[in-house]
């Protein structure tokens, strides 16, 4: 199940035009909150918001899975979802530069996935 809620995402993600995704396997990690972080960017706070938007339909709609929490959409900097297994992070371009999330979980396995137009 996993498996296919990452996969969902990343095609909600794909389908608003984020940029730059990738999950993180976190599961092994020594007090992990969940097993997998997806995370992405956008350039605008609307794109941002465009794009949590678009996660929370397309699981509904593909899984019957609803978000069990979302943070941050006042002001769509940095949205945060989470699906208990799997966290979302979605953020402005700047911010997702600044805060470097990806480089805490370095060594976890990672995959990243093209742009497709």
């Amino acid at each position: 199940m996993e498996q296919k809620l990452i996969e969902t995402i990343v095609g909600a993600i794909q389908d608003k035009k984020g940029k730059n995704i990738v999950s993180l396997d976190i599961s092994k990690t020594d007090g992990a909150i969940c097993s997998a972080f997806v995370v992405c960017n956008a350039d605008s706070t609307t794109q941002v918001a465009a794009i949590a938007a678009g996660i929370e339909e397309k699981v509904l709609e593909t899984l019957g899975e609803k978000v069990w929490r979302v943070e941050g959409q006042q002001n769509a900097l940095w949205i945060a979802m989470d699906y208990v297994d799997v966290v979302v992070h979605i953020f402005q371009t700047e911010l997702r530069d600044f805060y470097k999330l990806e480089e805490l979980w370095a060594d976890a396995p990672s995959v990243r996935y093209e742009y497709e137009e």
